[in-house]
């Protein structure tokens, strides 16, 4: 019985989309485990022939990746999360610099 189930799992988990992104996901992030995808986990979903990796609440209010795999929204995710972080700690540089003059 056990056999059975588990090749009506296996026949299932290639069918299914969703579980393939997921293991997509999961392979891409042991490949960059400090990456911003890897300790973020963003949410993952698809849009026709795209494939969108979003942190926060909607595309417009959050961080969000696009690209035509799982692996290049999770790239284009990486990039646009340290960009992010990026512009934020020049704004506290330049804010932090301006508190240190005499």
């Amino acid at each position: 019985m056990r056999k059975k189930m588990n090749t009506a799992l296996n026949t299932y988990r290639r069918d299914d989309p969703t579980l393939v992104a997921r293991e997509e996901m999961q392979s891409y992030c042991l490949a960059h485990p400090r990456g911003p995808s890897a300790v973020r986990r963003p949410q993952l979903s698809s849009r026709g022939d795209l494939w969108i990796a979003l942190l926060g609440p909607s595309v417009e209010k959050g961080i969000v990746g696009i690209g035509p795999s799982v692996e290049a929204a999770l790239r284009a995710f990486d990039t646009q999360y340290l960009d992010f972080l990026g512009s934020a700690t020049d704004v506290t540089k330049t804010r932090d610099s301006a508190y240190s003059r005499p």
